[in-house]
């Protein structure tokens, strides 16, 4: 057997927890022989949700009865203390006992708590938060989705050499295409900040990714473009109206298929044609965002995902590590 990517777990993260981090544990092992989960929480609960459903050699368990709570501030979570199942994970990373670290868990916490842990990449001024979103070729990189409310330019630069990596590290045989979000595609269009951001990056002379310029915020899904930047403030705002935006569709959908008898015979006729529209739509399938510019790889899980989200964000944590993410972001920054 070759070497497991070794996989940090915070397991009392997140809603429902530990139970369903480690029904999400259980399922990735089931379809992935790859992982080696080094689960961090409370040893009796753990081992009750585990109930010898995975190999022994595929996990451990290292004990602790304190956590991080949802309700923390970013500061009172990082108080908290070196004890906590969050500090222990992401403190694995930087011991080199772990690979990658993943919670679903208390987000401001989680990026401070990585942040006092992990250093830097050199030349990079700040991390950003990125995520996968859903286009009509396949999928996006979008970021940043609220970890920096301010940039400057050379931030956003950053970012998106950022996301090129994260990108390639994740879909190898594609070329990352990287477009600005702004209000206007035109080159006199958004403030200042944007606009030089734009000329950096039209005078950068790179292979490792192409540049189109903007991006207005209806064209996020049409697909000429995977890798999109912007603040965090921005990020957050179009990250929340597409997710709104979705749920709506899908409660209209069911409203207009389920009310009347009509409906009900379009919906039966017509079923195998919802089914894939609503897992197109599945936002578990798109679960895990990433920290990236710090020198190890932190993966947030959605707090309100089921098993199979949360199932979802280990296979981004093992993508990212076999495609050497930090490796990808060093040689291009």
């Amino acid at each position: 057997m070759s070497e497991l990517i070794k996989i940090a777990v915070d397991a009392m993260g997140g809603d429902g927890s530990p139970k369903k981090v480690i029904d999400g544990v259980i399922h990735n092992q089931k379809q992935n022989n790859e992982n080696f989960y080094r689960i961090f929480g409370d040893k009796s609960q753990i081992e009750k949700c585990l109930d010898n459903k995975i190999d022994q050699k595929f996990y451990e368990i290292i004990h602790t009865e304190t956590k991080v709570k949802s309700t923390d501030s970013p500061l009172e979570g990082a108080k908290r203390g070196k004890d906590t199942s969050m500090w222990l994970a992401v403190e694995s990373v930087k011991k080199k006992e772990s690979d990658v670290v993943i919670s679903a868990g208390n987000t401001g916490a989680l990026l401070v708590i990585s942040k006092l842990n992990l250093k830097m990449i050199e030349n990079i001024d700040k991390p950003a938060l990125s995520a996968l979103w859903p286009n009509k070729k396949g999928m996006s990189v979008v970021l940043d989705l609220g970890a920096n409310i301010e940039c400057s330019s050379k931030n956003l630069v950053d970012f998106s050499i950022m996301g090129a990596s994260l990108y390639k590290s994740l879909y190898p045989s594609e070329q990352p295409k990287i477009a600005l979000l702004n209000i206007g595609s035109e080159e006199l269009k958004g403030n200042e900040i944007i606009k030089e951001t734009f000329k950096l990056l039209n005078e950068k002379k790179t292979e490792n990714f192409d540049f189109l310029g903007f991006i207005e915020g209806n064209e996020l899904m049409n697909g000429k473009v995977n890798v999109i930047v912007a603040d965090g403030f921005t990020g957050n705002v179009a990250l929340k109206t597409a997710e709104g935006t979705a749920n709506f569709i899908i409660d209209e959908l069911k409203l207009a298929l389920g009310g009347s008898f009509l409906g009900k015979i379009s919906s039966l006729l017509n079923i195998s044609n919802l089914k894939k529209f609503k897992k197109r739509l599945d936002p578990r399938l798109y679960n895990g965002a990433i920290f990236i510019g710090l020198d190890a790889p932190v993966v947030k899980s959605h707090g309100g995902t089921d098993y199979i989200g949360f199932s979802n964000s280990i296979d981004v944590c093992n993508k990212i590590i076999k495609g050497n993410l930090i490796d990808k972001i060093k040689s291009n920054i």
